[in-house]
């Protein structure tokens, strides 16, 4: 989907860094952090601009948080448009290699639902599944 249409199907504004942020994000076959977006990106943007523009996206249902498991959180567009400020409406498995570092969502996989004892409250399931891709193990 064109990045313009995308910001205008969220109601945001289309600014030049949210423009080219957002590109990054469909150009990219895998999950981005803060620091790979500044390495793509040079000296365009300072990083609270950057972190700014993340914190809108993920406000706004466009891109979802993937929590990795050296810590570092990256982000990667939401594959449905379901996805609203209200509520991210995706349950799926995340993948990192162990060989390219790079984080994958696996939308086709859905989590399962798990039942939770009298008093706990789901708020969000986070599945991150170590091994090696399909890139680096055909390679």
């Amino acid at each position: 989907m064109n990045t313009q249409t995308l910001l205008k199907e969220f109601n945001l504004r289309n600014t030049l860094p949210r423009t080219c942020i957002l590109d990054e994000f469909t150009k990219s076959s895998y999950a981005l952090s803060h620091n790979d977006l500044e390495n793509n990106l040079g000296n365009k943007f300072d990083r609270v601009t950057i972190y700014r523009t993340l914190k809108t996206f993920l406000e706004n249902g466009i891109l979802h948080k993937v929590l990795d498991d050296d810590g570092i959180v990256k982000y990667a567009i939401c594959a449905t448009h379901d996805c609203s400020h209200e509520q991210h409406s995706h349950s799926h498995v995340h993948f990192k290699c162990n060989f390219c570092g790079q984080t994958n969502c696996l939308n086709d996989i859905a989590i399962p639902n798990i039942s939770l004892p009298k008093g706990y409250k789901f708020h969000e399931t986070n599945v991150l599944i170590n091994g090696i891709c399909k890139d680096c193990n055909e390679g």
